[in-house]
């Protein structure tokens, strides 16, 4: 049984300290939005002031676009994981798959992927879960928008950057290991960190949270909007790595029935994505309620 659920909810916090978590980790959040975050953390019992928990408020200056995503750092995954009395890391440092061709402003070391082990005691012994995370997958690019010939308003290039500002850029092994060592992390322990995901995870879907003055008039902002699914989409696992993509509202129904096609014959493979999906489940079925019904009833036939 998850060790969450025995969790207290009683309230731990005094008034100047929700003062302090409000303008630094929940700056952005409304009131109900830091309700539900603060309400997340207590159930979790991981401490904001300490960044174990955190929130993020996409499309935060479009009030129908709005949505909020509370994440955690690495020590939260890890903590969660160790209440369970059946963890503990791995002694060796993360495996990092280097090519150096591959350096470049948007990959600074030349990485490929990282993979880091941790282990479970289970059935009387430990055993090695291993997290892989492909620099591609997850590192945040930014599309670059100019003027061309001819046009009013700006366009996309086709270029992708690399914020040098970013620890993707200063620490790119750090963070790359923090990603594939969350994916082991939810390997291992699927029933508490189920849709809790580390903030480097978070990055690349954070690039798309564009602000309005980043276009220069409202015709490619919107284009842009469009084009991102920024504000339409899910964040969504469809792989047994757990990796975290986004999927437009319009594409959800068809890639939850491509899944639930595929994996038929699996019933605790189909079982164990909707548990990974559950939160972003729910907020598909508030957004798309007969095509989530429809996803939903997919699934009630290969559980029976």
């Amino acid at each position: 049984m998850s060790n969450i659920s025995k969790l207290p909810t009683a309230s731990t916090y005094d008034p100047k300290m929700l003062a302090l978590i409000r303008r630094t980790v929940a700056s952005d959040t409304s009131d109900d939005e830091f309700n539900l975050f603060l309400n997340t953390a207590r159930y979790l019992r991981l401490d904001p002031l300490r960044r174990q928990v955190m929130a993020i408020v996409y499309s935060k200056d479009n009030p129908q676009k709005r949505r909020m995503s509370i994440i955690t750092g690495i020590d939260g995954l890890r903590t969660i994981a160790d209440r369970s009395n059946a963890y503990r890391p791995d002694e060796d440092e993360p495996s990092i798959e280097i090519d150096h061709s591959l350096k470049g402003p948007t990959n600074p070391a030349g990485i490929i992927k990282a993979a880091v082990r941790v282990w479970k005691f289970s059935h009387n012994s430990w055993h090695k879960i291993t997290g892989a995370a492909r620099w591609e997958e997850y590192c945040p690019l930014t599309e670059e928008w100019a003027y061309k010939d001819g046009e009013s308003r700006k366009s996309p290039t086709g270029v992708f950057t690399l914020d040098k500002k970013s620890n993707w850029f200063k620490m790119p092994t750090v963070m790359i290991s923090k990603c594939a060592e969350a994916v082991a992390l939810r390997k291992g322990w699927p029933d508490d960190l189920a849709n809790l995901y580390e903030a480097a995870e978070i990055d690349r879907a954070s690039t798309m949270d564009l602000l309005p003055s980043e276009a220069a008039e409202e015709g490619a902002r919107e284009e842009r909007q469009e084009r991102l699914g920024m504000g339409r989409s899910l964040l969504m696992v469809f792989d047994d790595n757990g990796n975290l993509e986004s999927v437009p509202y319009g594409q959800v129904a068809d890639r939850c029935f491509a899944f639930i096609k595929e994996n038929r014959e699996e019933p605790s493979k189909v079982l164990m994505w909707r548990e990974r999906n559950r939160a972003a489940l729910k907020e598909f079925w508030a957004q798309s309620p007969n095509d989530a019904n429809a996803v939903k009833s997919e699934i009630e036939k290969v559980m029976e």
